[in-house]
């Protein structure tokens, strides 16, 4: 697969900007080749099918991995849609990264097909809109056997695990059994391998006036929300409600900026879920910007603490100077930032690998 035209002219104009860079760090008394930031490992747990952040989060990590800041290790999804898996692929492929594995939940809360994934389906003329080669979801692994399997092979606490959806694979995952691929029960691989859980579940404010918020992600799989409350055992930190509705992302954008492309995934699910105008949440793509760039002051973070979600799907946070958890915080100056660099990032052209 050749890559595009536009992603070597963008190349081009990167190598052309280096010599004046480096001056200009030299100036400011920097040194011009500085160490770049490690590329993160990630699973990206998702409920793709419910909203169309989610998939705007996919793209997001996909421009982000085309940059060398992260890597994508495998997706999980915890909708029990049939078009879930193939669509995520679609996804994937239009990125040329179709190798990506993908694990599906089976027994899930949300088995409706959703506004946007028959794009799987969609053809033009005699041929697949978005080319992919998983197209039927029962040959897809199951997502526990998955995250076993990932986890397994990568180093130890190595592995940045960002869940956007329900907490269904990430509780049946602490459950699960040692087997074949590891002789760790699945909260002790949890704890030997990842590094950091980033959710996007919760309220950590008032919403709207309510004190007793209870969030989507929350409450639709409370038993599961609850549970990796309890026992999740590395540290974490939580995107609520409001960070994500006070970083909308602009409808302007998905009319203007994606017609580098004849059919854009990201584009036409955001379409299909609520025509524009309107300014969608960034829910879920706040977890992903969080943990790829911790270091860029897109977000603030709360003293430590521990989270706790009540019978009625109600997240508190309590502060505790050894707490596991963290929850985001962000200013009206650092929502700008974001939802700026969340525009340019989704709207990159796709820099298909070769």
């Amino acid at each position: 697969m050749t890559v595009p035209q536009s992603c070597r002219r963008d190349a081009m104009r990167r190598r052309g900007l280096f010599p004046l860079l480096a001056v200009a760090a030299l100036l400011a008394g920097r040194a011009a080749a500085a160490e770049p930031a490690p590329s993160v490992d990630i699973i990206f747990d998702t409920d793709i099918g419910n909203d169309v952040d989610d998939v705007l989060a996919l793209g997001l990590l996909h421009a982000l991995e085309s940059r060398g800041e992260c890597r994508l290790l495998a997706v999980t999804i915890t909708k029990d849609s049939p078009l879930a898996a193939p669509f995520t692929d679609a996804v994937n492929e239009f990125y040329g990264r179709g190798s990506i594995p993908i694990g599906i939940v089976r027994g899930g809360v949300t088995p409706e097909a959703g506004r946007f994934l028959p794009l799987a389906l969609a053809r033009d003329g005699d041929t697949l809109r978005y080319p992919h080669d998983l197209v039927d979801a029962a040959t897809a692994p199951e997502a526990v056997q998955l995250l076993r399997r990932t986890l397994a092979g990568r180093p130890d606490r190595s592995v940045v695990i960002v869940q956007v959806g329900f907490s269904t694979n990430l509780a049946r995952l602490l459950d699960s059994a040692a087997d074949d691929v590891s002789p760790l029960p699945g909260r002790d691989l949890v704890k030997a391998k990842v590094r950091l859980l980033s959710l996007m579940a919760g309220a950590f404010v008032p919403i709207e006036g309510n004190d007793s918020f209870g969030e989507y992600n929350i409450v639709t799989d409370l038993p599961a929300a609850r549970k990796l409350a309890d026992e999740w055992p590395t540290p974490a930190i939580w995107s609520g409600y409001e960070i994500g509705t006070a970083l909308p992302y602009p409808a302007a954008s998905i009319e203007q900026d994606y017609r580098h492309a004849s059919h854009h995934p990201l584009a036409e699910s955001y379409v299909l879920y609520q025509p524009p105008p309107h300014n969608r949440p960034t829910w879920d793509l706040t977890s992903v910007l969080a943990v790829v760039r911790p270091d860029r002051g897109y977000f603030g973070l709360s003293q430590p603490g521990r989270v706790t979600i009540g019978a009625d799907g109600k997240t508190t946070f309590t502060p505790a100077p050894d707490g596991r958890d963290r929850h985001l915080t962000a200013t009206p100056e650092q929502a700008a930032r974001g939802v700026e660099a969340f525009v340019n990032l989704c709207s990159e052209p796709a820099c298909r690998q070769p």
